[in-house]
């Protein structure tokens, strides 16, 4: 039984400035536009990290969760962590055993794919999303990602970043919080060498950190694996989204350079 971190979403309130910002600082071109996502009054846009994406979706309508989102926590935000499973049946019959609410079951026969968001009332911190590939290669680290489209490793560029290797969440009670997401997740509860609350997937790490922004639980941000760290921080710096040389800011997510 494997779990992997496939997909990190931002919400945004203006999705040109934000992609704009997302391309000329990490230098990934775009992959993908999900029209499926109108349904919940949102456009979006992916861009491939490696064979690991970023997702940015935008309110087109109101009201929205997504809208309402951005209210609450004062600005673009991280949105949902979404992961890779291997058996998403085994998945939904433990989170019925724990009680956790699935605020949305996808399943798209065409695309090979199902999955589940859980109610972020019931997990905290985040939309916590597991999704499965029923088509051959699913398993491939490089496999195919429906959401992703079918031709997204065609616009997989690595010159300046080639993977998000950890998601990093905020609240007020960061162990309360990893322990409810080891608990999802069916792993062991770890610490990191900053001693921060940790939980292992396949391919990263999830850290739990304590809120100190201001704007209270949720997906603070992500650790990039850079190539071009010179790259990354002079795009940043032309868009004026430098934090400093370890941290720049991408849709309200902090953006940790490693490597």
């Amino acid at each position: 039984m494997w779990i992997r971190l496939r997909q990190i979403a931002v919400v945004t309130s203006d999705l040109l400035k934000t992609a704009l910002d997302v391309q000329t600082v990490l230098g990934v071109e775009a992959c993908h536009i999900d029209p499926g996502v109108g349904a919940f009054g949102l456009k979006n846009t992916l861009w491939p990290i490696g064979n690991q994406f970023l997702e940015c979706v935008t309110p087109v309508a109101s009201p929205t969760a997504g809208g309402r989102y951005i209210e609450r926590r004062g600005g673009d935000t991280g949105y949902m962590v979404i992961n890779q499973v291997d058996d998403v049946s085994s998945r939904i019959a433990h989170v019925g055993e724990l009680g956790v609410r699935i605020a949305n079951h996808m399943e798209y026969d065409k695309g090979g794919f199902e999955g589940i968001q859980l109610h972020p009332a019931d997990t905290g911190g985040s939309f916590f999303e597991m999704d499965q590939m029923k088509v051959d290669g699913a398993d491939s680290l490089d496999g195919p990602w429906w959401p992703a489209g079918s031709q997204w490793a065609d616009f997989s560029r690595t010159e300046r970043v080639r993977a998000i290797s950890a998601a990093e969440l905020q609240a007020v009670d960061p162990e309360r919080l990893a322990a409810r997401w080891a608990q999802i997740a069916q792993l062991e509860l770890e610490t990191d060498a900053a001693g921060n609350p940790t939980i292992e997937f396949d391919n990263a790490s999830i850290r739990f950190v304590e809120a100190t922004d201001g704007r209270g639980d949720g997906l603070g941000g992500i650790d990039v694996d850079c190539v071009d760290r010179d790259a990354v921080l002079a795009g940043a710096k032309q868009r004026d989204c430098v934090v400093n040389d370890e941290q720049v800011l991408l849709g309200g997510l902090r953006v940790y350079l490693r490597g």
